[in-house]
């Protein structure tokens, strides 16, 4: 770096170069020590890492911590499942980041992968007009991941199927956004005659933050006035058919995720979403899965393979990328393309550098694929038999695989449990900001191991007899 006259002490204001100490300390810590030793220590402090002054967070805005100027408990460096902060503590973390930390952090293999597509001369980013080749490869591996044992020749002939992918989106808001306007022109065009178009979806859903997508989960009622959003409780059969029964051909489209993180892990059963393709088609509506959250975090890589159905639209995110942004896509039936060139793209979409890390995403998800199901099925069953521990404090066990939660009785019981937890070192989180709502939520990364799930759970029950 000397050759550009700044470096890392230069950007960082770190002139005496505490943070690069402590931050190479740090990583070598966390390479250097067996998972045994590191759970061994999760909660302690690491006094192999020197302290260092870290910036503050007083320009933030209030909701990330901008009155957190003291000591914050921030990253400093991570590796796998762990993480150390910036105050030297040791943290397992339960949440794969912000849900989108496929392997963790620093896994090696995509590392490598990184430096070498940067080697090989592939862009971080480019236009959507003149997409690379990992852009293109990775196009083609979700379709293929999308229709598996296809002939893919006859796939792309069939308007039917899922056959078309968007790609030149940064974030899966923006890529949901796609999806809600495919809706809206596919109604507009064929059956704009109804009246005020209807969305359906699940009350507690998460598409995104664009305005519309929040619009879907109630937020900004006063500003929209020709379409309407019925929302459904989960997995209630009755009331989705008489929701269709009542809006019949209004209904532009039926949104769902498989497993609602937004509404505390709530798993959609597959016979709901069968339904709910079978009233989609009647009604000529558009069936959009949101796999977000779910996709890249399964065997099958996409979880929608589960439940028998075929959606319209698939939305993917967050893992696709094993944490590199940014790159999000849309997954839709090649009748549904029906976007003029620039209606549902971002500046940072068809991004290569990112469709190469999530080509190598892929690859790892499938080449450990038996190991990924296997472990998942391990911790869920564990935090199962936790609920049938501690029934006078939690409900259910609620979720499948990584992405699993515990529903607790009381609300204030789910609070106390998420402070002792994450003071203890173990970074989950937690819904409580609405009513009703009192739980834990868990998302680890795929090199989870029934090692990390024992001692995990281990810890989760000493907690709750704090509470029992």
């Amino acid at each position: 770096m000397a050759e550009t006259g700044f470096g890392f002490d230069t950007l960082m204001d770190d002139s005496s170069g505490t943070i690069a100490a402590a931050m190479a300390a740090g990583r070598d810590f966390l390479s250097e020590t067996a998972t045994s030793g590191l759970l061994g220590k999760v909660g302690a402090t690491i006094d192999v890492v020197p302290a260092a002054q870290y910036p503050d967070k007083r320009w933030f805005q209030k909701s990330y911590g901008r009155s957190v100027t003291d000591a914050p408990e921030d990253l400093l460096v991570g590796k796998g499942l762990f993480y150390l902060t910036e105050q030297r503590q040791l943290f397992l973390d339960c949440t794969a980041g912000h849900y989108q930390m496929t392997w963790g952090y620093e896994q090696p293999d995509l590392t490598a992968l990184l430096l070498d597509g940067i080697q090989r001369g592939i862009v971080w980013d480019d236009h959507s007009n003149i997409p690379s080749a990992p852009v293109k490869q990775l196009a083609a591996k979700l379709i293929e991941l999308a229709n598996p044992g296809a002939d893919l020749d006859a796939l792309q002939q069939d308007d039917e199927r899922l056959n078309t992918v968007l790609l030149g989106t940064a974030t899966g808001s923006v890529a949901c956004a796609a999806a809600m306007k495919i809706s809206l022109r596919y109604y507009e065009e064929n059956k704009s005659e109804r009246g005020a178009p209807v969305f359906v979806t699940l009350d507690g859903n998460y598409h995104g933050t664009d305005v519309f997508a929040q619009y879907l989960r109630g937020m900004w009622p006063q500003y929209f006035t020709n379409v309407e959003v019925v929302m459904v409780q989960p997995n209630d059969s009755d009331e989705l058919e008489g929701v269709f029964a009542e809006y019949g051909e209004r209904i532009a489209g039926f949104w769902a995720e498989p497993i609602m993180m937004n509404r505390e892990v709530i798993a959609i059963e597959p016979c709901y979403l069968q339904l709910a393709r079978r009233l989609c088609d009647e009604s000529g509506a558009l069936m959009t899965i949101d796999e977000i959250q779910t996709g890249f975090w399964y065997p099958e890589v996409l979880m929608f393979h589960r439940f028998d159905v075929e959606p319209d639209l698939l939305v993917l995110g967050k893992g696709m990328t094993a944490g590199f942004d940014p790159l999000a896509a849309l997954v839709y039936k090649g009748k549904f393309d029906i976007l003029a060139q620039y209606d549902a793209i971002s500046t940072n979409g068809n991004a290569a550098l990112a469709a190469y890390l999530g080509l190598g995403c892929i690859a790892l998800v499938q080449r450990h694929a038996e190991q990924i199901g296997e472990v998942g099925s391990y911790y869920h069953d564990k935090m199962a038999e936790l609920a049938g521990q501690f029934p006078e404090v939690l409900v259910e066990a609620r979720g499948s695989g990584h992405m699993t939660g515990l529903k607790f009785r009381r609300v204030d019981d789910a609070l106390a449990f998420h402070r002792a937890a994450v003071a203890s070192g173990l970074w989950l989180r937690v819904h409580a900001y609405h009513e009703g709502h009192s739980t834990i939520l868990t998302k680890f990364a795929l090199p989870l191991t029934e090692q990390v799930a024992d001692y995990a759970t281990d810890r989760f029950a000493e907690l709750l007899r704090t509470l029992a």
